[in-house]
């Protein structure tokens, strides 16, 4: 894997799935000891916000070190009384203006995919060099989990997660060869259903079970309709929810080693 990946270029592909997408940190470190560096990066949700700052240039170290912030969640969560959402989104935009500035989508090192969702439509809108937005706009747009975090708008236009369309973006991958890190994939649930003393317990993993059962078929519909080269790799990220922000450390390390 490690020759084709060096001597052919690539699209890499990062899966959306909340803090389960800390693992892309891990991809990231071993694509960096190899010196493998991809074409364009596609990403949706938590992997766009990881995709953006590789392809402005971070290192995984310093990727590491923002994302880091997000285990404390009085540093970007602040709740919401009025609109759509529990979440105002005035803290991460702060986070986002500090890490890309002004940077427009045209302005990455790496060619630049981030995938979100019409609102008004249910369409897929792919944010790329050719739109003249700021990234940090656009990542609002593809994080924006309908009734947790507030819808972002553009130009008229209101936008959430892109998980909503496309959670793996495999569909806009511009070249043949495609390394995919699937943070939803096969690995990402329990064949047993829950079985806990607390019936509210059973409730939540349900509910979180079928996103994660809804989201993995989405992918796989996508898998079987695509001809090329694709490389996946599927963390094994059933022991952790969606919102264990505070374990950045063991999350990076179930990336590490699937190249």
């Amino acid at each position: 894997m490690k020759n084709n990946l060096q001597n052919t270029p690539f699209s890499l592909v990062l899966a959306g799935g909340g803090a389960l997408g800390i693992a892309h940190l891990g991809v990231l470190h071993d694509l960096e000891i190899k010196g493998i560096k991809p074409q364009e990066i596609i990403g949706t949700s938590m992997g766009g916000i990881i995709g953006a700052c590789a392809a402005i240039g971070l290192s995984e170290a310093a990727i590491y070190e923002h994302i880091s912030n997000f285990s404390g969640l009085l540093n970007w969560v602040k709740f919401s009384w009025s609109g759509n959402a529990v979440v105002s989104n005035d803290k991460i935009e702060r986070i986002f203006a500090n890490i890309f500035g002004d940077k427009k989508m045209c302005d990455t090192t790496i060619p630049l995919k981030l995938i979100a969702t019409n609102l008004h439509t249910g369409e897929k809108r792919v944010f790329n060099r050719s739109d003249n937005v700021l990234i940090k706009d656009a990542l609002l747009c593809t994080m924006a989990i309908p009734g947790i975090f507030d819808e972002h708008i553009i130009s008229d236009t209101a936008y959430a997660d892109g998980f909503l369309c496309e959670n793996l973006g495999l569909n806009e991958a511009t070249y043949e060869t495609i390394l995919a890190v699937d943070v939803l994939g096969k690995n990402s649930f329990d064949h047993d259903l829950p079985d806990n003393f607390f019936k509210t317990n059973n409730v939540l993993e349900m509910f979180e079970k079928s996103m994660r059962l809804l989201i993995y078929n989405q992918t796989q519909s996508n898998l079987k309709k695509l001809e090329k080269n694709i490389i996946l790799l599927e963390p094994n990220t059933k022991k952790y929810k969606t919102y264990h922000f505070h374990k950045t450390l063991e999350i990076r390390a179930l990336g590490i080693g699937l190249l």
